[in-house]
């Protein structure tokens, strides 16, 4: 009973995750990505610094790089995730950008089985390639935009874990500081006046429940009761959560070679974990 608590805890987490990114998805009809992006990190921020108090943070000379690397990779990663899920299902979007933590794993490690991950890996994302049929149809910005979200969360695991070394959790809600100034200003302006309705703050602040002030903490929960490749192996089932969501609250329907891709990069994943050493850095979520 002991070690499904722990569990529990990190699949609920992932959950309110995705429920939150499929309410993202639906209030793109009413503002843009970017805007939503503004009301989750905007609403998340005020939460993280009520329970973190973030401006006890000393920034010293050597920290100030980890600490605004790691925060400006936290606002692009969002909103880069966002813009994606503009354009491409909620699993693809979430498959596509785990890759970006796959490839910290993998490069942490020089066994030739991580060849092999690595190839499986990216024979799934040819497989999700927007590259005339066997892409199903796939937006190319959007799988671009999922790429490039990757690439910002491979930069949020390195630099959070050298900030995070030295100023503990209040690492998140200083980088979501960080984050808050630069992707804020940037939804105001997108949005304008639309961002002030109502029912935009209200969903706005739903969202950043279910993304960030919800599944942060349970996850850190999770990952002090849980051993390390158990946490990144179970984190590994992020994608397949994510096409869950994406099915049971948005319609979103995947084709079998979808399915597969998705699939092998989620094997890959937990491949990479289950062969890692133990110094590597292990994928939490955005």
């Amino acid at each position: 009973m002991t070690a499904l608590f722990p569990i529990a805890l990190l699949l609920l987490s992932m959950a309110c995750y995705m429920a939150g990114a499929s309410a993202a998805k639906t209030l793109f009809a009413v503002i843009n990505p970017a805007a939503v992006v503004a009301l989750r990190i905007g609403f998340g921020t005020l939460i993280l610094s009520v329970a973190l108090r973030p401006w006890r943070i000393r920034v010293t000379r050597d920290s100030w790089r980890p600490l605004a690397i790691y925060g400006i990779s936290l606002g692009a990663m969002n909103l880069l995730y966002y813009q994606a899920l503009s354009r491409i299902p909620l699993g693809i979007a979430t498959a596509i950008e785990f890759t970006g933590p796959l490839a910290v794993s993998i490069a942490s490690s020089r066994k030739p089985i991580d060849f092999c991950w690595a190839a499986l890996a990216a024979s799934g994302l040819i497989l999700l390639a927007p590259i005339a049929h066997l892409g199903a149809g796939l937006d190319p910005g959007g799988v671009l935009f999922a790429l490039a979200a990757g690439g910002c969360w491979a930069l949020y695991i390195v630099f959070g874990q050298k900030a995070g070394t030295s100023h503990g959790p209040r690492t998140v809600a200083f980088g979501s500081l960080i984050s808050a100034f630069l992707i804020v200003p940037v939804g105001i302006v997108s949005a304008g006046p639309a961002l002030l309705s109502p029912s935009v703050l209200g969903r706005g602040l739903a969202i950043a429940i279910l993304s960030t002030a919800l599944p942060y903490p349970l996850e850190m929960a999770a990952l002090t009761r849980l051993p390390v490749r158990t946490f990144g192996v179970l984190m590994s089932v992020e994608p397949a959560m994510a096409a869950l969501f994406g099915f049971a609250l948005l319609s979103q329907r995947l084709s079998m070679q979808q399915t597969a891709a998705i699939a092998m990069i989620i094997l890959a994943s937990i491949g990479t974990v289950a062969t890692l050493r133990r110094r590597a850095p292990v994928p939490t979520m955005g």
